[in-house]
């Protein structure tokens, strides 16, 4: 089995009145390469009447944002004119290449009324040569997501494959992400070349992977020496699972920007303040 260099609980990093979880970067881990960052807001409940999500208008470029929607929806808005409002079991995919300007909201209706709201936003690298790539935006409701049922438990196909099955999305960096969901006692068998880099975040409940505990909050960092994965849950449990064979290039991100060096920083903050990024109508 692979083996594990260590299991790190997500950092406590509220925003405001927004419940948020930092797996990585944390103090312990800063990225297992290609994925950069992953927040994970929630799970709590908003009162009717609320503001919603607080991510108004703001750039990236050189990276791609993926955005799991597990309860409540995001209104997607962006300077290259895509709209979209994505709601439960939904994904956004979204390709900053060589910039642009988005918000991540919540839809007036959940504003209106309330409810619960549960997300994560997985930030993954481009490599060099796809950074200054064109933009692209895709939102996908969950009937439009393919699932693979399992004895115990089913998975969501969200990009590359899983099992056989092809995910909804095919980056052209051949990333696979895949939501796990297990039932009390559901036993998964995965191979995964030995290559590639694993990114395992426990949501929900509590499983037990190659003989050790991963509980709900916490990332597990595996090394590169076999392809054998086991999983037990413990609990009824949910899992954001991918891997990706590393891109091993310089990374230096600054604030909203991921790129290979500060020079390639510095340039990308005057495009934007240039407006080569856009511009941003209300």
């Amino acid at each position: 089995m692979r083996s594990i260099r260590k299991v790190v609980k997500a950092e406590y990093r509220p925003i405001g009145d927004l419940v948020t979880y930092s797996p990585m970067p944390t103090g312990s881990i800063d990225m297992i390469d290609p994925f950069i960052f992953l927040n994970h807001h929630g799970p709590q409940t908003y009162k009717p009447n609320n503001n919603g999500l607080p991510f108004g208008p703001h750039p990236h470029r050189g990276m791609e944002t993926v955005t799991f929607i597990l309860e409540g929806d995001i209104s997607h808005k962006d300077s290259d004119g895509n709209e979209s409002v994505i709601g439960a079991g939904g994904v956004q995919w979204m390709t900053a290449g060589n910039g642009l300007i988005h918000a991540e909201v919540s839809s007036d209706e959940f504003k209106e009324k309330g409810g619960p709201l549960e997300l994560l936003q997985l930030w993954v690298n481009l490599p060099a040569r796809l950074k200054m790539t064109k933009p692209w935006y895709k939102g996908l409701q969950r009937a439009d997501i393919p699932v693979v049922e399992f004895e115990g438990g089913k998975a969501q196909v969200v990009s590359g494959e899983f099992e056989g099955t092809k995910g909804a999305f095919q980056p052209e960096t051949g990333i696979n992400l895949a939501m796990v969901f297990l039932k009390k006692g559901a036993k998964l068998e995965l191979l995964v070349p030995e290559t590639h880099n694993i990114l395992f975040y426990v949501i929900k409940g509590e499983l037990q992977v190659n003989e050790e505990q991963a509980m709900k909050l916490y990332l597990v960092d595996f090394g590169n020496d076999s392809e054998e994965l086991k999983i037990e849950a413990i609990e009824d449990s949910t899992l954001l699972y991918g891997h990706a064979e590393a891109f091993d290039e310089p990374v230096v991100a600054r604030g909203p920007f991921v790129m290979n060096s500060m020079e390639e920083i510095n340039q990308a903050y005057a495009d934007y303040q240039s407006g080569k990024f856009g511009t941003w109508k209300d």
